[in-house]
């Protein structure tokens, strides 16, 4: 396995680790904080790994679609504001935690992001 690969497989593998943070996450009095650092390094891991993906000029199938779903994501989807907004008005409401929680995990799944970075972490 190549370098390039080992350094995507351990970007896949820690997206992976903040999907599945949040899916386990109780919707209890500080799990808007957690939420708010698992999003933003998800955010972060992933428009790395885009511009990864891109500038290796790698147009393998398995790449080109989870380049694809990647900007998707980072195009469709920011919930930092509606996190900030829940901080200060509805920090402790676990409805309100388990609602963001889910749309968040939803946004995730879509374009079947989460489900190809677990298709090529197995490959590798």
């Amino acid at each position: 396995m190549s370098d390039f690969d080992n350094y995507l497989k351990g970007l896949l593998k820690q997206i992976l680790d903040s999907y599945q943070i949040l899916d386990d996450l109780k919707d209890r009095s500080g799990a808007l904080e957690i939420i708010k650092k698992e999003i933003s390094k998800i955010n972060g891991l992933i428009t790395v790994l885009v511009n990864k993906l891109e500038s290796s000029k790698n147009y393998s199938d398995d790449f080109v679609i989870l380049t694809s779903s990647g900007k998707y994501y980072l195009e469709n989807y920011y919930f930092l504001d509606e996190i900030e907004t829940l901080s200060k008005l509805y920090s402790d409401d676990s409805n309100r935690l388990k609602n963001l929680r889910f749309t968040i995990l939803k946004a995730l799944q879509e374009k079947k992001l989460i489900q190809k970075i677990e298709t090529i972490i197995k490959k590798f």
